[in-house]
């Protein structure tokens, strides 16, 4: 771990000791020939083979193949630390490492990507909300820092000689809707988002019907609703807008994917007696697309942002792999889970100003553009949760689950008309659906920074930040964020937030 007044140079590792850094763009050490005569042989070689491509090419008018061509994302021989992921959250700790760096290239960053197209990527395929009705203090902070991130956006992401970025923020706000047996909860969440300096309101039946009179309220005995900070955005654009700026600011874009690492381990034993293992990735091997290349990345820090897929990533530094009864044992209990979201027209159905709606029984549904678009969806039963091998869509559980909540709360849905869908992947925690932050007691370069359990997009610019403060400063300074760490899964102590979608 780094800490405040240790020079950042330090972390190379020591093979790296005094090389120049590398340009983003050609991450390779440039090729060194010894003062001999024999250089001027290969003094114009670079320049020679440039225009043998050309004329290859030529060779083979309306081809894109290149004979010789030259992979721009191979990654960097060495790092300060590999990030492994990325996705939203992945891009969002590399822009803030880079923002915290005393200066320029004084970190080395690369980020590791196995999909740069992001065609399963869960950062893109959410409905992109943001809110701070949640019962942790800690989750209601992160969405109130990520939102004031938003309103500055521009300040913060915006690169010279690009267009402005504008994420397309609706700030319509969330309407949780409780029963008889849930608005003790949701009025004692109320209370505790409140404290925090969120602006909730909580609005009886009656005043429910006055203010969205197209809601039918049977079985709603207290609802509430977001007044300011929430509503949904373009994921889409926030990602580019986070690479984009990183990259500009010297982080290395490597396409591939972490399939090893290999480690020091130094073995420690007791006053009991009990051998303990301590270990450090010394190394990410990482395989190159759609081949059987591996290109190692010597590295200091290893953070661990693969989403649904970090519980394998964890597993690759022997977390979970250990012997029964031990630390080695207590596994990453992050793993993927496949949720649908429907897209339907209703041209009778809610107007501008419908918020993102959470019923009672769990089904959501929130306006999409203008010309009486809507989507929505809920979470499946453990014992409906799909097969997560692919991402098809059953349209039957709408039919069957979806549809008749949203048609029982919302009686113009009785007409609505399907008119796409897609699904997408959950990193949900299995222990207590809040993500995992921080580092492993055992691995000690090894920061996590998954498990948000569908939280990931509206949370993940203020976990960027807090990550790099317990790297570079080792301690967190923005928002205290030590009780979501991996002490408390070897503790068995789960931090239970009541407000999941």
């Amino acid at each position: 771990m780094i800490r405040g007044g240790v020079r950042l140079g330090c972390l190379r590792p020591l093979v790296a000791a005094g090389r120049p850094l590398a340009s983003p763009v050609e991450p390779r050490r440039q090729f060194r020939t010894c003062e001999s005569r024999q250089r001027d042989r290969f003094q114009d070689f670079g320049k020679e083979m440039a225009e043998f491509r050309e004329k290859l090419k030529e060779a083979l008018p309306g081809s894109d193949w290149n004979p010789l061509g030259i992979s721009k994302d191979l990654p960097p021989e060495w790092a300060d630390i590999v990030i492994v992921g990325g996705g939203i959250i992945g891009w969002s700790i590399a822009f803030w490492l880079k923002m915290k760096e005393p200066q320029r290239d004084a970190l080395r960053v690369v980020v590791v990507e196995r999909d740069l197209q992001y065609t399963k990527a869960s950062t893109v395929l959410s409905v992109g909300g943001i809110r701070q009705q949640f019962s942790l203090p800690e989750n209601i902070k992160m969405s109130q820092f990520s939102a004031e991130f938003l309103r500055s956006i521009n300040d913060y992401l915006g690169v010279f000689n690009e267009p402005p970025i504008d994420v397309q923020f609706n700030p319509s706000g969330y309407l949780f809707l409780a029963s008889e047996e849930g608005a003790a909860v949701l009025e004692g969440n109320v209370k505790i988002q409140r404290t925090e300096g969120a602006e909730v309101s909580l609005l009886s039946p009656a005043q429910l019907k006055k203010k969205f009179p197209w809601l039918n309220t049977d079985g709603v005995a207290l609802a509430s609703y977001g007044l300011e900070n929430e509503g949904w955005f373009d994921p889409w654009t926030l990602l580019n807008a986070l690479r984009r700026k990183a990259i500009s600011m010297g982080v290395f874009q490597s396409l591939g994917e972490v399939k090893s690492f290999h480690c020091s381990t130094t073995e420690m034993v007791t006053k009991d007696g009990e051998t303990v293992n301590f270990s450090r990735i010394m190394v990410a091997n990482v395989q190159m697309p759609d081949s059987i290349e591996y290109s190692p990345i010597q590295c200091s820090i290893v953070v661990n942002a693969a989403g649904a897929w970090s519980g394998r990533v964890a597993e690759m530094a022997g977390i979970g792999t250990g012997p029964p009864e031990s630390l080695e044992e207590i596994k990453l209990p992050v793993e993927p889970k496949k949720r649908y979201v429907y897209v339907w027209n209703c041209p009778d159905g809610p107007g501008l100003e419908t918020p993102m709606l959470i019923d009672t029984t769990g089904a959501y549904f929130r306006r999409e553009g203008l010309g009486g678009n809507y989507l929505g969806s809920m979470s499946p039963t453990e014992e409906e949760e799909p097969d997560i091998q692919d991402l098809e869509v059953d349209h039957e559980f709408f039919q069957e689950k979806v549809w008749p909540k949203l048609a029982h709360r919302v009686p113009a849905f009785e007409s609505l008309k399907v008119r796409s869908s897609w699904a997408g992947y959950y990193d949900y925690n299995t222990f207590d659906q809040n993500p995992v932050i921080g580092t492993h007691p055992l691995v000690q370069n090894l920061y996590f920074a998954s498990g948000f359990s569908g939280h990931g997009l509206q949370h993940s610019l203020a976990v960027g930040k807090c990550i790099t403060e317990l790297i570079l400063d080792g301690e967190y300074k923005t928002i205290d964020l030590g009780r979501f760490s991996f002490d408390r899964l070897i503790k068995d102590k789960p931090i239970l937030e009541r407000n999941i979608i």
